[in-house]
């Protein structure tokens, strides 16, 4: 394994950005090609959490490692004297699996390094919250417990799916606006991520032909996959780059709607005539069987989401992975705790570190922590 280690920097040589929170000691460097930054307060006590971040375009920049902000995000640890270790793992996109292996390896350079830590949570947001579900169920015995952040706790492939559906189905009602499929997954066509600074007047762009179609259609739409109307403009240009992520990476499609019978919508029939079909051109296993979802956990996990998320809605982010749980018999391990929160990981740093201290307190008392509502 190649690998180099950035050296240890005192808070008096970064830069002011970093110099605004609980930072005493960074180290840096690059495990197998992927960066890794780790972050230790003045009053480290050996404790650490592993934070696995979510998903990124491919080329967005700046990448976790190098991003000044990461240090204030992470602050809710720093405070309570835990080092903060995070891979920006080996490429962006769609990393689920990846996220999980060079995670794992930068866990193992820091009990080479560092010694073992006598507490080691798991903490990710979004895609990172993943990463976080996938560790406990495969690598459990490292971590005293975890906190998923408005996580991807389905089964991969059921969330990605989703993106897939509501691109089938709007293309049938409102064609014309967006990529079709079939161009997404055409691979002799060059793929290029839209930059996410194009977000704005792209999703300007598509509210305005949508609400000139039919706003009333518009509205039934949004509300069918649990989005405000607002919020479906920017969901269809992030779901555009996904899907165009997927296809690169599964070298084809990976989905297949030819035998799906849509619901929920005003008029099921016309969107079952009118949707956008395709075959699968290649199996799903090739992005989605390594690391893919079971809800066999082993050490307690506090999951916190907002009731409202337009990436993640509170059914992929809570309902499928709590059934699963509950499946396997470990709801013992399991427990949610719910903001009013208006948006993905919308959530205040005095939350998040209610949260934490919630799956602290479980994890020193045994007492499992009451699910529900956090302020």
């Amino acid at each position: 394994m190649k690998r180099y280690f950035g050296l240890l920097i005192t808070l008096s040589f970064i830069s002011h950005a970093f110099a605004q929170n609980p930072v005493a000691k960074i180290d840096s460097g690059s495990i197998s090609g992927a960066r890794y930054v780790i972050l230790f307060p003045e009053n480290w006590k050996g404790k650490l959490v592993m934070y696995a971040h979510g998903y990124e375009f491919m080329g967005a920049k700046p990448r976790q490692s190098q991003n000044p902000g990461f240090a204030k995000n992470m602050k809710p640890f720093l405070d309570r004297g835990f080092a903060v270790a995070a891979s920006d793992y080996q490429y962006q996109g769609f990393a689920l699996p990846q996220g999980v292996d060079d995670t794992e390896a930068l866990r193992q350079l820091f009990v080479k390094t560092y010694g073992k830590p006598d507490t080691t949570y798991m903490v990710g947001h979004s895609m990172g919250g993943g990463v976080t579900f996938a560790m406990l169920e495969n690598f459990g015995s490292n971590y005293n417990g975890g906190l998923p952040l408005c996580p991807l706790s389905s089964r991969p492939y059921l969330q990605c799916r989703k993106e897939f559906d509501m691109y089938a189905t709007f293309n049938g009602l409102f064609p014309g606006i967006v990529t079709s499929l079939t161009e997404i997954f055409d691979l002799a066509k060059p793929y290029q991520a839209q930059p996410q600074q194009a977000m704005v007047a792209r999703a300007t762009a598509i509210k305005k032909a949508i609400l000139a179609k039919d706003s009333t259609l518009a509205i039934a739409f949004a509300k069918r996959f649990d989005l405000k109307l607002d919020d479906l403009p920017f969901s269809l240009f992030f779901n555009e780059n996904v899907l165009r992520d997927l296809a690169q990476k599964a070298k084809g499609n990976p989905f297949d709607n030819t035998n799906t019978l849509y619901s929920g919508f005003p008029n099921n029939l016309d969107v079952n005539q009118k949707a956008e079909r395709l075959k699968a051109t290649v199996n799903p296993n090739v992005l989605f069987a390594k690391y893919d979802r079971t809800g066999n956990i082993n050490k307690p996990v506090v999951v916190m989401h907002t009731i409202y998320d337009q990436l993640i809605p509170p059914t992929y982010g809570v309902v499928n992975i709590e059934n699963m749980v509950h499946q396997q018999g470990k709801d013992q391990y399991f427990t949610v705790k719910y903001t009013n929160g208006q948006g993905h990981c919308n959530f205040t740093p005095q939350q998040t570190a209610q949260a934490f201290d919630a799956l602290r307190n479980w994890v020193k008392t045994g007492a499992k922590p009451t699910a529900g509502f956090l302020n």
